[in-house]
């Protein structure tokens, strides 16, 4: 058997195994893939088994996750730390290898992938990392980050609409060192009586074309001196990211399963497991790989001597360019600045002593404008809301298709966007951040759900945050998005009412480095509230008294995030002078408040004290703090068309109805 055949094969057999063992899985894209992915790991990736962490790696990314045996076989077979007890594990509780590829699971995997396209969006956000990178810290003769961003793809990918928004701004970027691989099997879940061209007939070359992608069609994907000479190709182009379109069998070498749908979700079956073995002359028992295969694959010598190569170009870097080499490996661990907590606190000092009265949308403009001429690893953009957002800085430098910079206009993009964010992110060296209406989440839902699993650093900022945004009318108005938002784990959500809250905000949205942050502004103008500086202290931790009830003890609590904090303060005078003494707590982050010690949660929202909460948006998610017996001023229907301010009025929100909430509740 050729030697190159049989890698191949160790792939099939893998897959097919771990697939049958586990009684679940999909076979058929790792069986058909398998010969791109030999010529790809063994002769073009640059990669260290040894170092998966290493800065200037070539990213690999599975769009099609689906698949991920494919990628565990690679791991495994090249030499990562993933051993084979870890795919006999495959999909099993607490192994390595589960159903689809999981940042920090296994060595090796770049992002989680499985809701199909966000690898590609992924991809296309590590190809921008690379480029910034390089254009920021690369000198003449120190090409120190230098290297591709490969991803494999299907039909899946193709068709969900994620891939048309990140592939399009791949194209006008002109990211060159993007290239992707297009499994073309014709075979979807769907097809298993017939072929995908019952509701899958896009023409791949002209679309990507018109993008601006150099497109290498009609790839033989089994023929491994084919897809070499694709792969070559894609390397030699620098201006256009690459689509490579491969036509493929799906479970290639399976007598009776392959080319069928049957192939794609599940177990080849017993029978044709064996079946499959003697038909690809594979004479090994199940999960057994001869030691000439391992040797075949083994890329720990290459990756190891890669890295040592770019380690002593790094060193020659170091000592001509000190400072640039100190500030890159502080941007690639992902630490801050030594000095960032003491401008965070000049700059709430200053805030404080200002006490503008804003909206915090503007409020976080002005905060990232004194950060961030500091912090030079964030990176900005909106969805083409950017005079909406107010996401553009003095310091912003567009990015374009040559060179570095900091802001990208993403057009209306926002689920592209924030992928491609989380790439940017998982590249390493930037902090990115992104902004839309709170409205258009929806739009961007699962990519936030995975940059939470993932535990990324990514910030998104959403304006216009309830109904104050006004006569744009109920299709723009957040009503449930807050909510919605806090209930998704790992995303800590913040709404600040102020300057100081917003600032405060921003500096532990861009501390937190195990999770995304979303960030809610108000378009409306928000009054400034006067703290002392334990008030100011407490505000990290998602919630604190912000003003003591006066005249007696506290009767009632009354909780507010956002604009309406200043309302509940009103209303606080208003009960004060009818001798009902209450206290009020600003609570701009429930995550962060959830998460203190009970001690502090209980002198906050003391036990017995009756409880009203207020906000502009649905009331249910309120009820964990103030229970049946309480009270919400909220908002259960979509609103209206019409100025904020008689908006706020029309549904309630005034300081004469929470203090009657409060009178009702007691």
């Amino acid at each position: 058997m050729n030697a190159r055949v049989e890698l191949a094969n160790a792939i099939r057999a893998l897959a097919m195994d771990a697939v049958q063992q586990a009684n679940s899985g999909h076979p058929g894209m790792p069986m058909g893939m398998a010969e791109i992915a030999e010529v790809l790991w063994n002769h073009h990736l640059r990669h260290n088994p040894g170092n998966p962490a290493w800065p200037n790696r070539d990213r690999f990314l599975l769009s099609n996750g689906h698949g991920s045996m494919l990628l565990y076989a690679l791991l495994h077979l090249t030499g990562y730390d993933l051993p084979m007890e870890e795919l006999r594990r495959f999909r099993q509780l607490r192994s390595k290898t589960p159903g689809h590829p999981e940042y920090r699971c296994a060595p090796g995997v770049e992002t989680t992938t499985g809701p199909l396209g966000q690898g590609v969006a992924n991809a296309v956000g590590m190809a921008i990392a690379e480029r910034l990178l390089a254009a920021e810290f690369n000198r003449p003769g120190f090409e120190i980050v230098d290297h591709h961003t490969y991803v494999f793809l299907g039909d899946g990918c193709m068709m969900e609409g994620i891939s048309h928004e990140a592939c399009a701004l791949a194209g006008t970027l002109g990211l060159g060192k993007l290239i992707g691989v297009y499994d073309d099997n014709g075979v979807s879940i769907d097809s298993d009586k017939g072929n995908i061209r019952q509701w899958y007939t896009d023409d791949a070359r002209r679309r990507f074309e018109a993008y601006g992608w150099q497109v290498i069609p009609n790839v033989d994907g089994h023929d491994v001196e084919a897809v070499d000479r694709a792969l070559r190709k894609a390397k030699r182009e620098k201006s256009r990211p690459t689509l490579i379109c491969a036509k493929t069998v799906i479970a290639k070498g399976a007598p009776t399963k392959s080319n069928t749908g049957a192939a794609h979700g599940a177990p080849l079956g017993e029978k044709e497991v064996a079946a499959t073995r003697e038909a690809i002359g594979w004479r090994y028992p199940p999960f057994e790989v001869p030691q000439h295969v391992y040797d075949g694959w083994d890329a720990r010598k290459r990756g190891a001597s890669a890295e040592r190569r770019w380690k002593r170009l790094f060193a020659a870097y170091e000592k001509q360019y000190p400072l640039e080499a100190a500030e890159f490996r502080r941007r690639t661990t992902g630490e801050l600045p030594p000095d960032f907590a003491a401008r965070v606190a000049a700059l709430v000092q200053e805030l404080d002593s200002k006490a503008e009265a804003v909206a915090t949308r503007r409020a976080s403009q002005i905060v990232l404008e004194a950060l961030a001429a500091s912090l030079p690893e964030l990176v900005g953009g909106s969805a083409d809301l950017t005079g909406s957002n107010l996401t553009l800085l003095k310091t912003s430098k567009v990015v374009g298709r040559e060179g570095g910079g900091n802001y990208v206009f993403y057009g209306v993009r926002e689920f592209g966007m924030c992928a491609v964010m989380s790439g940017i992110a998982l590249h390493g060296g930037f902090i990115p951040y992104g902004g839309t209406f709170l409205v258009f989440s929806d739009y961007a839902r699962n990519a936030l759900r995975l940059a939470a699993l993932m535990c990324v650093r990514v910030i998104y900022v959403f304006t216009h945050d309830s109904i104050g945004l006004g006569e744009d009318g109920p299709t723009h108005q957040p009503i449930e998005h807050a909510a919605s938002l806090r209930l998704m784990p790992n995303m800590s959500v913040w709404r600040p009412c102020d300057t100081v809250e917003s600032a405060v905000a921003w500096a532990v949205a861009i501390e937190r480095r195990d999770g995304p942050t979303a960030l809610l502004f108000t378009r409306q103008n928000a009054p400034f509230v006067k703290r002392g500086a334990g008030e100011i202290a407490a505000i990290a931790r998602g919630g604190y008294v912000l003003s003591e009830a006066s005249g007696g003890s506290t009767r009632c609590v009354v909780i507010a995030t956002g604009s309406e904090v200043g309302i509940a303060l009103e209303a606080q005078k208003l009960l004060a002078a009818e001798g009902v003494p209450v206290r009020v707590v600003s609570m701009p982050s429930t995550n962060v408040f959830d998460r203190q010690d009970e001690a502090y949660r209980e002198s906050v929202l003391p036990r017995g004290v009756p409880r009203v909460a207020v906000e502009a948006g649905a009331p249910d998610y309120w009820r964990k703090y103030v229970g049946l017996e309480g009270a919400v001023v909220g908002i259960n229907r979509f609103g209206e068309s019409a100025p904020g301010g008689e908006l706020f009025k029309h549904f309630g929100f005034t300081a004469q109805n929470v203090a009657a909430a409060v009178k009702n509740v007691l």
